[in-house]
């Protein structure tokens, strides 16, 4: 289908851009990358009067690593996560998740703002997101804000983000050297959405026992969801063939999964089960 009309900006600064939004109230819609966007237009699935393209935007286009963590601006691509060989040691599985994401002409433009934006339930960023603890820094007219991802994602395509507001950076934690991880995820195609999907971490104790561990699923529901029942399971014991089983056993009964045309709700609950203990046996290895 065709495009709906509508008038273009492209500002050369954020309080320009802020202030478009502003102008136009929820008529106006960001343009990151237009991956997801661009589809929708064409679908006539949204009608916005304006899009404010953010392509001029240079300082959103950074990786910031420092001891605290890391900071993506919301314009980082993810080609430029992929060739950033810093991260292969500063977050390591955040960049065995964006090597699921799409193909990889996709991945020359998508960006990471507009994954977190668009906050598609199944979506590899966003479950990276709130499984790492991450935190979504925004500005708008009324100022800068710092959003929980545990907070930031209310529903499929829905978001904490009010209509004059821009995602400017996402702040992961630091990532220890020996932590252990995992990401698995199932589509129908390469580069398709995940059916269901499972990322991991966790550290060791002295010991060999697991602490801090991390769950989350993506494909499951409304928006990724932490697994808090899967990861008690985890903490305090070593993985083994009997822990792996619990947890998938845990996944199977906790989360919430609909039928609908590609797979009935049995079948992705059972899904996200197999991820997690996929994911858990690569993190072990």
């Amino acid at each position: 289908m065709k495009m709906p009309p509508f008038d273009y900006a492209c500002p050369v600064t954020l309080p320009e851009a802020i202030a478009l939004l502003s102008a136009h109230g929820g008529d106006a819609k960001v343009l990151a990358g237009g991956q997801s966007l661009v589809p929708i237009l064409a679908f006539r699935l949204a009608a916005p009067k304006l899009l404010v393209d953010l392509r001029k935007l240079t300082d959103l286009q950074t990786i910031k690593i420092t001891p605290d963590g890391i900071a993506l601006g919301a314009m980082a691509r993810w080609c430029d996560i992929e060739s950033d060989a810093r991260l292969r040691t500063a977050h390591p599985l955040l960049v065995a998740a964006v090597a699921h994401v799409a193909h990889y002409q996709i991945r020359n433009r998508g960006t990471v703002g507009g994954s977190i934006a668009h906050a598609d339930p199944a979506a590899e960023m966003p479950g990276i997101a709130v499984t790492c603890d991450a935190a979504i820094a925004a500005v708008g007219t009324s100022g800068a804000r710092v959003i929980p991802a545990a907070d930031f994602f209310e529903g499929a395509l829905m978001t904490a983000l009010k209509p004059d507001e821009i995602i400017v950076e996402i702040r992961l934690p630091a990532w220890p050297q020996r932590r252990r991880f995992g990401f698995q995820e199932f589509a129908r195609r390469r580069g398709d959405f995940a059916m269901a999907g499972a990322a991991v971490f966790y550290d060791e104790d002295e010991t060999g026992k697991v602490r801090n561990a991390h769950v989350g699923v993506i494909g499951i529901g409304d928006r990724p969801r932490r697994l808090t029942e899967v990861e008690a399971i985890l903490n305090g014991r070593a993985i083994d063939d009997a822990t792996v089983a619990k947890a998938e056993a845990a996944t199977y009964a906790v989360v919430d999964a609909q039928d609908d045309i590609h797979a009935s709700a049995a079948y992705r609950r059972s899904l996200a089960g197999t991820m997690v203990e996929r994911a858990l046996r690569s993190a072990s290895a």
